[in-house]
């Protein structure tokens, strides 16, 4: 391969794995180590369609004063994904200001910023965001034109137009389905190539190894947006009154409610679950347990009023892993940090999955030699089939 050639593929690389994060990062409600601003709030620190490079909460959960953090908003903008600089703390949360606003987010009505709300950092280096100048500005017009798209396909097709990434997403998975049904007719009904030169050149290797690692970051996805996706922050609304009422959550001031919090497991596969307090004077019990295949499990949130009336949020953080380990083994790894228990769960299924095509297709599949390319995967499937009937 040629310096150009590599160069190249390097760059396609790049570009593909940018806009991947960016998309999974809209998916998942969190932006995953990229991320842009849409407003000039934040100017001129960073101008409206800026990236920067985020700095997930589960990888650094530390927040300093004039940190720029990006915050799951309750009020601003009607809530939502915020990215502003933290001017100061209370025993209450975070103070949260936009660089170019006269006031700060709290004087505007949005309640002090907890732990369990931030869900990333801007990266700083002395002081300074590292930004990406007119990435969102790019990311925005993709998001549009593809929007357009998806509503022309959805027109054409029979279906409804959404604005949501939900429903963009739908139109999108539907073209990719119809195209990948008509890839498999053509090859199986189409006229029969066979190549009369025998290539002693290794493309086929290569393919095959580019195949076997796409499936894996297909496993590896899916795997970690099982466990991404349900985890999250759950808010508390707590009210401490000298005239509490039957609602568990309105307590008089010094005493403690208990809620029931349920756990759903829809997947095929028993998942760990645990809890953990991200707000003063709140208990959990059990704080760990395992759900089994497509069940329920609950567990006991335990909430304190403060001494002074008035309304309260508190946070419940929760975190899932699929079972694959022992769940005291994934516990312990949580404890670490939840990213060594997630990159070990994908480990192992790594390893199954590399388990699996070992079996199916045997080690002399292995070999470094070309297969031909006349010969289709499945016919060479539908061969490996009968040697085992065979035997």
């Amino acid at each position: 391969m040629t310096g150009t050639a590599l160069l190249k593929r390097t760059l396609g690389v790049g570009i593909a794995l940018v806009v991947v994060l960016l998309l999974v990062g809209q998916l998942l409600g969190q932006p995953i180590l990229l991320g842009y601003v849409a407003t000039g709030s934040m100017e001129p620190a960073m101008n409206a369609g800026d990236g920067f490079v985020a700095v997930p909460s589960l990888a650094d959960s530390s927040v300093e004063q004039g940190d720029v953090v990006v915050f799951e908003a309750r009020e601003l903008h009607g809530g939502g994904l915020t990215t502003h600089r933290v001017v100061g703390e209370t025993e209450e949360g975070y103070v949260t200001k936009g660089d170019a606003n006269p006031f700060t987010d709290q004087d505007g009505g949005e309640p002090h910023v907890t732990d369990g709300q931030i869900v990333a950092k801007a990266w700083q280096v002395n002081g300074e965001v590292v930004t990406i100048p007119h990435l969102g500005t790019a990311i925005m017009g993709a998001q549009h034109v593809a929007e357009s798209a998806s509503g022309t396909v959805a027109s054409v097709v029979g279906l409804t137009a959404t604005d949501d990434s939900e429903g963009l997403g739908a139109v999108l998975v539907a073209v990719g389905v119809a195209l990948l049904g008509f890839g498999t007719v053509f090859e199986r009904l189409g006229p029969a190539r066979r190549e009369t030169r025998r290539s002693r050149s290794r493309e086929n290797v290569i393919a095959f190894w580019t195949a076997l690692g796409l499936v894996l970051l297909v496993f590896v996805t899916f795997a970690t947006a099982a466990m991404v996706v349900p985890s999250g922050t759950a808010e508390y609304e707590l009210v401490s009154t000298d005239s509490p009422t039957d609602d568990p959550q309105v307590i008089a001031p010094g005493e403690t409610t208990e809620l029931t919090r349920t756990v759903d497991n829809a997947g095929y596969l028993p998942i760990v679950a645990v809890h953990e307090a991200e707000s003063n004077n709140v208990a959990i019990g059990p704080a760990t347990q395992t759900v089994g295949i497509r069940s329920s499990g609950e567990t006991t949130v335990s909430l304190t009023a403060p001494d002074e009336t008035g309304s309260y949020t508190r946070h419940v953080g929760e975190y899932r892993y699929l079972a694959v380990l022992p769940p005291a083994a994934i516990v312990w790894l949580h404890g670490l940090h939840p990213l060594a228990a997630i990159a070990a769960v994908n480990v192992v299924i790594v390893g199954l999955a590399v388990a699996i095509v070992l079996v199916v297709f045997g080690h002399d599949d292995l070999r470094l030699r070309s297969v031909g390319d006349h010969v289709p995967a499945s016919t060479r499937l539908e061969r490996k089939l009968r040697e085992w009937l065979r035997e």
